[in-house]
């Protein structure tokens, strides 16, 4: 049977932290009004998550980068107006500076209550959002070869979406925080590798008919099938304050999806390394961002990241041509000029402490440089934001 070819469709899903605008703090129990309002106002696209103080919103199916710009651009600034009306502000940041996780609420649902008493400690330290990417693969053994091979590439898109340096007060040393966290949790992590999508389902049904998991969606892998959609979902980045970077990353994996595809076409592929590889690479994206390179697994050394970068760009140039997505994707080298959010955070922090502010006031500025990148990268025009080629 031949393989159907992807519609490589884009949705994003997006997790926001909720401060108070006066102290920066996480407001750990923002009023119900609120989430009434962004339901309303976003036909149900904008909920509560895991705690009361986080805000998920989700596009609708979108066919290009253009869509998926117009609609989370849209999403973010009804987040923004909103919780403006209440004191509020969201931070579009993968940790909060200061907050402390033994402070806030949960969200009173079923689904929450249940993984809060599987998961005890582990899910009590929650705080921290992502940047979750939809590609459309509908085919499901096709799914599962991309996946494979679209593994190699979590690490990049890691080291340039990092926002979570700061924990409870302390700066980590790590520029990804919140997979340590999240590694906490069963079911995370590097992606299993399968020869199909049957073999995938004989394993994680495995789980399921023994009630581990009541279904795959309980699978948190940094790249999987997608449980609810005909879609590969990426789920290993940080949230990125910068609107652009985000929509530059979800380009950049729409476009290596298509790269992926259109070597399978040419009857060619990635090739494939172990977890042990994979996962060093992973390691040093969490850790340094992109400040130290990644090891180039057929060259064998580490090479610096602005060269994995170039070489990153040309290899998808012809898919960002075919998917108008070249400016998205050129836009990558932004985030090696000005830093990632994870750079930019450090920075305000230094330069508050050498100012002389204590380190309870540095912290609050970070806090407060979040609420303003957050709506200053959000334009309240959405024809105005789409950068030129």
């Amino acid at each position: 049977m031949a393989i159907r070819e992807p519609a490589l469709t884009l949705g994003l899903e997006e997790e926001y932290l909720l401060v108070d605008r006066e102290t920066g703090g996480v407001a750990a129990e923002p009023p119900d009004e609120l989430f009434e309002a962004l339901n309303e106002r976003t036909a149900g696209r904008a909920f509560p998550e895991f705690l009361r103080a986080q805000v998920e919103v989700a596009t609708p199916v979108c066919r290009d980068i253009s869509e998926a710009r117009q609609a989370l651009t849209a999403l973010r600034r009804a987040v923004i107006e909103e919780a403006g009306r209440f004191g509020l502000a969201p931070i579009a940041a993968s940790s909060h500076p200061f907050s402390l996780t033994s402070k806030q609420k949960r969200t009173d649902k079923e689904r929450y209550v249940a993984l809060l008493e599987e998961m005890q400690g582990a899910a009590r330290r929650m705080m921290i959002c992502g940047l979750h990417v939809h590609v459309g693969v509908e085919d499901d053994d096709l799914r599962i070869d991309l996946m494979n091979q679209l593994t190699y590439f979590l690490p990049h898109l890691l080291a340039l979406s990092c926002s979570s340096p700061f924990w409870e007060g302390e700066r980590t040393g790590l520029m990804s925080f919140r997979l340590m966290i999240f590694n906490g949790v069963p079911r995370t992590g590097l992606p299993e590798q399968f020869s199909s999508w049957g073999e995938y389902r004989r394993h994680t049904d495995v789980l399921v008919e023994t009630g581990i998991i009541a279904d795959n969606s309980r699978i948190w892998w940094d790249l999987r099938p997608s449980a609810r959609y005909p879609t590969l979902e990426t789920r290993v980045m940080d949230c990125c304050t910068s609107l652009e970077d985000a929509l530059s990353l979800a380009a950049l994996n729409q476009c290596l999806v298509r790269m992926l595809y259109r070597l399978r076409r040419g009857n060619q592929r990635w090739r494939m390394y172990s977890h042990l590889l994979l996962g060093e690479n992973r390691w040093r994206a969490m850790r340094y961002s992109y400040d130290s390179g990644l090891l180039d697994l057929g060259r064998q050394r580490i090479v610096p990241f602005a060269e994995l970068l170039e070489e990153l760009i040309e290899l998808v140039r012809e898919d960002a041509e075919a998917l108008d997505a070249v400016a998205e994707v050129e836009g990558l080298r932004g985030i090696l000029v000005r830093g990632s959010s994870a750079h930019r955070q450090i920075e305000v922090h230094a330069r508050a402490l050498q100012a002389g502010l204590t380190e309870e006031e540095a912290l609050r500025s970070v806090a407060a440089w979040l609420v303003e990148e957050t709506a200053r990268t959000c334009p309240s025009s959405i024809a105005a934001s789409r950068p030129r080629r």
